[in-house]
């Protein structure tokens, strides 16, 4: 029973999820123009690809996934070799948090994703693995080898992909 989101309903839903929409994007382009441009194209998506929102857990999951494929197509296009520094538009809550992302950024990006779903998203891991299209056992996997090595980052400063 999928009705056409009108202007004013998207309007709601990207109000309700912009926060996340953006913290997503900006925690895989690194760089607050480009995810502003992803932001853009999710509520693109939203508005053309017409998603159920009668269920909201679906819809919150429909637009990460929309996100990260989105961060994944931007990644594949446009090779960037200039960043700003994440720090000069992220508003984390203490010093320690801002220290903890700056080390999770030397992390693999699909360990990345899962590693911010799990512990800043609260997705438990057979709803990454829904929402990622993974398989639950791959995520747990995943996740265990990606806190040894933000584990090893945070205690001896540094991670060597070998």
């Amino acid at each position: 029973m999928n009705h056409q989101i009108g202007t004013d309903e998207a309007e709601k839903i990207i109000r309700e999820y912009a926060d996340m929409i953006f913290r997503i994007a900006l925690h895989n382009v690194k760089n607050a123009a480009d995810a502003e441009d992803i932001f853009q194209e999710v509520c693109i998506a939203l508005i053309t690809k017409n998603p159920p929102v009668e269920n909201k857990e679906y819809l919150r999951r429909w637009l990460i996934r929309v996100t990260i494929n989105k961060c994944n197509s931007f990644h594949r296009l446009f090779w960037q070799k200039n960043t700003e520094s994440i720090e000069e538009h992220t508003e984390l809550e203490s010093p320690h948090q801002k220290e903890v992302m700056e080390e999770l950024w030397q992390l693999p990006k699909n360990d990345r994703n899962i590693i911010y779903l799990y512990y800043y998203e609260s997705y438990t891991i057979a709803e990454i693995a829904e929402i990622l299209k993974k398989n639950p056992n791959t995520v747990s996997s995943v996740l265990q080898r990606a806190r040894k090595k933000l584990r090893k980052i945070l205690l001896e400063g540094g991670y060597n992909n070998a």
